[in-house]
C-alpha cells in the first residue's frame, strides 16, 4: 500500500520541476521503496501525483531495469551483460552465480534472500565484468571474488556457511 506520506513526497517532487512528468523516475523510486517493487497501486499513485496516465508511467517503469515488476530478494544481484562485460566473460560469471545460489537469472531463492538478475548496462565498462548488489558496485568480478562476496552477504544475512 502506498502511504499518503509517499504520495505527498511525489507531489512535492513534481512541484519542483517546470514539467511535473519530469518527476516520474524519482516518484517510481518512492513507490518501489514503499512496496519493494512496482505494483499496480504504485503505478496509479505515481500517475496521479504527476498527472500522467498509468500507461505512460508503466511504459517507463517497465523500460528501466532498476524498477522491479515482482518481489525481489533481500539482496538483489544485478550482473551487467553489456558488450564490455560480455567480452570479459560475464556469461560464465552468471552461470557460476546461478550454480552457487541454486537459482536461474530472474529468480529468487526460496528463502527470499537473493534475487539474481542480468541487466544491460550498469555503466562500469572500464572495470568489466561488473555487478551490483542492492545498488552497490562490484567491479572486475571473478568467480573467486563473487564467491567471497556471497560469503560476506551470507554472513550479513546470518546464513550459516555450508561445506
Amino acid at each position: 500500500m502506498i502511504s499518503e506520506q509517499a504520495k505527498q513526497r511525489m507531489r512535492e517532487l513534481a512541484s519542483r520541476y517546470p514539467v511535473a512528468r519530469s518527476a516520474v523516475m524519482p516518484s517510481l523510486h518512492i513507490a518501489q521503496q514503499e512496496e519493494g517493487y512496482i505494483t499496480d497501486e504504485g503505478l496509479r499513485a505515481v500517475a496521479e501525483a504527476i498527472n500522467m496516465t498509468v500507461d505512460d508511467v508503466e511504459s517507463i517503469a517497465t523500460f528501466y531495469t532498476m524498477y522491479y515488476q515482482r518481489p525481489q530478494g533481500k539482496k538483489v544481484i544485478n550482473v551487467c551483460t553489456s558488450i564490455s562485460c560480455y567480452l570479459r566473460n560475464c556469461d560464465a560469471l552468471v552461470e557460476h552465480l546461478e550454480q552457487r545460489l541454486g537459482i536461474k537469472r530472474g529468480e529468487t531463492t526460496s528463502d527470499g534472500n537473493y534475487t539474481l538478475n542480468t541487466v544491460e548496462c550498469i555503466a562500469s565498462c572500464s572495470s568489466a565484468p561488473a555487478l551490483q548488489v542492492n545498488g552497490e558496485f562490484y567491479e572486475n568480478v571473478t568467480r573467486e571474488s563473487a564467491d567471497a562476496l556471497i560469503d560476506a552477504l551470507d554472513q550479513e544475512l546470518g546464513i550459516a556457511k555450508t561445506v
